[in-house]
């Protein structure tokens, strides 16, 4: 089995990497800091491959198809490439960011993974990060919520599109709540999710092909409530940390 992971530098996007690895499978690697991908090539270069991505540059797309290319073919993309932070004051530099990273380098990407199962007619599964914050707009992040509800319609309308041109395309979103990782401090955040946990439930997922999941279950509770909140009484919540 093979398998690129979009992100791999840091964060859950390593962590999947290495149990991705670990598992069996030859893996395609991708991310901004060629540092960061040798090393992890390093632990196994028979069965690693690097390419260094940005997502939101023009010839991204390109580049994930060289990096196929090089691997000869895969069974599995998987996007964990993401960017957002709080931003109440609506600093533009990070709301453009959130939006292109997590808007256009997200859709070029996925895009890109899409039409190479479809055209190469092999059996896909396609897998990304978005988050809970995709549930509700949440005033502390604009940009962040709005992009991870964005990524869910996105993965709905191509799952929708694979069945309708009859492609043998898996989708699995995956949708954690809040993970200690270099975005998030530990201390920070409440009920903090341990990466190693988030990493086991993901694997978990991407065996059984499940087209979503939430993590945990103490956040599956807290989507379930905040789906059934009236606009009203949600647009008056103070939610930040």
């Amino acid at each position: 089995m093979k398998a690129i992971i979009m992100g791999a530098t840091s964060g859950m996007g390593k962590e999947v990497a290495l149990r991705l690895l670990k598992a069996g499978y030859t893996i395609g690697i991708a991310g901004r800091r060629a540092d960061a991908l040798e090393e992890i090539r390093q632990t196994d270069p028979e069965h690693v491959f690097t390419k260094v991505i940005d997502v939101t540059s023009n010839d991204a797309a390109d580049h994930l198809r060289e990096l196929i290319n090089d691997m000869g073919d895969i069974d599995l993309y998987f996007h964990s490439s993401g960017y957002g932070k709080q931003n109440d004051a609506l600093e533009p530099g990070f709301e453009n960011q959130t939006v292109f990273t997590n808007g256009l380098g997200f859709t070029q990407m996925i895009d890109a993974a899409f039409n190479y199962f479809k055209t190469s007619g092999r059996k896909g599964h396609i897998a990304a990060i978005t988050s809970i914050a995709g549930t509700k707009g949440l005033g502390a992040a604009p940009s962040y919520a709005a992009t991870k509800r964005y990524q869910w319609t996105y993965l709905e309308a191509l799952a929708q599109l694979a069945h309708m041109q009859k492609l043998d395309i898996t989708f699995t979103d995956i949708r954690p709540g809040f993970v200690s990782t270099d975005f998030i401090p530990a201390g920070k955040y409440p009920m903090l999710l341990e990466k190693e946990f988030v990493a086991d439930q993901i694997m978990k997922a991407l065996r059984q092909r499940k087209r979503k999941v939430i993590i945990d279950w103490r956040y599956r509770i807290v989507c379930f409530f905040w789906r059934h909140l009236p606009a009203c009484l949600w647009e008056r919540m103070i939610i930040t940390t």
